[in-house]
């Protein structure tokens, strides 16, 4: 079980990697600047080296730490577990349609109180709490330090 767990760490640090180094490639392609005067090469740029860093580091996990034995993520009798999955989906429209019609913040809480169901390990409540502080983040970070042009609350259709 373990050898299956650091082979899928190797490749997915792989193709990690290859996404990073492919953005890194293709900003090349656009100036990129200087922190003080960044061109429009340089967060594609920027992502593409944290994404090689992580690629890197994830393989390298694999070769240097050793995964317990039937440490595999979910059910062992051969169905899929759909939830997560199904849960960002679901998360991600929601934010869709709570953003366009509601606002930033209705938008924010659905996204994460949605997409945090999806783990097993949270509960309703943590779902909650959760959904609350980021709701206060978002506040913060987009509307009052940004200044993104969602409203924070909107009402009406």
């Amino acid at each position: 079980m373990s050898r299956i767990r650091i082979k899928t760490d190797y490749y997915g640090g792989a193709l990690i990697l290859v996404i990073g180094l492919s953005a890194i490639l293709a900003s090349r392609a656009y100036r990129i600047g200087s922190l003080g005067h960044m061109g429009p090469g340089f967060f594609p740029f920027s992502i593409g080296i944290l994404l090689s860093l992580c690629g890197l580091l994830i393989a390298a996990s694999a070769a240097f730490f050793d995964a317990p034995a039937g440490a595999l993520p979910g059910p062992t009798h051969g169905i899929p577990d759909l939830r997560g999955g199904l849960c960002l989906i679901l998360g991600v429209l929601a934010f869709l349609g709570f953003g366009t019609y509601t606002g930033l913040l209705p938008a924010t809480f659905a996204i994460v109180f949605i997409s945090a169901l999806g783990d097993r390990n949270n509960s309703v409540r943590d779902a909650f709490l959760l959904s609350l502080a980021m709701c206060l983040i978002a506040a913060i970070v987009f509307s009052w330090g940004l200044h993104l042009q969602l409203p924070l609350m909107r009402w009406g259709f």
